[in-house]
């Protein structure tokens, strides 16, 4: 058996009006597969040029482990400089994940390949992102803390890409007070033995290509696997809908503090306790009784 899930609709290329039209007021995702092509960086943005530019800077870099009471919002489980780190994706399978790296801040450079596409909505220029990885390399099922709407440009490989939106989250084993399914789910190839609800659960997915465009809405749900080595870069757009705009300000200034707080508080107890409590309320608000 195999989640429940349906192809992300794609096109070719589309207009703001049909944009708009028929995926951002649905609030529906799309693949734009051949959006980019007039950028420099469709042409040169490989991970060779990646080490070209920003060969000497040091980079964040994450795995796969479980989270631990001792780690930090978002902190590192590692550091090493960019061009290293392009070599260790050329050699071999690796988990460590480059994410939410600010290309502006760090290589200024880069914003002269690209350009800020009108999509009708009002994108943060500020905050243009770059996430690499490794054959096999994964993120956990998770939402982004501000709920916006992404633009996710793909560069190099392949990527495999699988979403739920908000209204699943009584069968994704959510964590409490967190952005995050339960880690040990393996959402490539679920055991639903373990995960019964996630039979019920209805999702999307796509494979994406270089160059090509994923358009992922308000508060959407992400799982994120690299099938070869590559890179992509995401654009956001803040919430529009005032309920997700408004849980975007409780994530930012009292869930963050308050799940940081009671780490600092309780430690590994807290962690734990979450854990269960994925299982206990999904399984409640199920009727399941295990």
């Amino acid at each position: 058996m195999e989640l429940n899930l349906q192809d992300i609709p794609r096109v070719k290329t589309i207009t703001k009006q049909g944009f708009l039209k028929h995926y951002f007021k649905p609030q529906k995702p799309v693949v734009i597969e051949r959006f980019i092509e007039h950028w420099p960086a469709y042409t040169i943005w490989d991970l060779d040029y990646m080490k070209a530019v920003a060969g000497d800077k040091m980079v964040p870099l994450y795995d796969d482990r479980p989270v631990d009471y001792k780690d930090g919002f978002n902190e590192p489980h590692a550091k090493m400089k960019m061009s290293e780190y392009v070599d260790l994706l050329k050699q071999k399978p690796t988990k460590f994940r480059i994410f939410l790296w600010n290309i502006l801040k760090e290589v200024p450079q880069l914003q002269n390949d690209f350009s800020y596409p009108d999509f009708g909505l009002r994108l943060m220029k500020g905050l243009p992102m770059l996430f690499f990885g490794g054959k096999d390399s994964h993120t956990f099922m998770h939402y982004d803390i501000d709920l916006a709407n992404i633009f996710h440009f793909h560069f190099e490989g392949k990527k495999k890409v699988i979403l739920f939106d908000q209204k699943q989250n009584n069968y994704l084993y959510k964590i409490p007070h967190s952005l995050i399914t339960r880690e040990d789910i393996d959402f490539n190839n679920p055991d639903f033995e373990k995960w019964p609800m996630l039979k019920k659960a209805k999702g999307f997915k796509t494979e994406l290509n270089h160059g090509e465009v994923l358009y992922m809405p308000e508060g959407y749900w992400h799982y994120m696997r690299y099938i070869t080595p590559g890179f992509s870069m995401s654009l956001r757009a803040i919430a529009r809908n005032p309920k997700n705009f408004s849980k975007a300000v409780y994530n930012l200034l009292i869930m963050r503090n308050y799940d940081n707080a009671m780490r600092r508080l309780k430690g590994q107890k807290w962690i734990d306790w979450k854990n269960e409590q994925a299982i206990v309320k999904t399984h409640e608000k199920n009727g399941l009784i295990l």
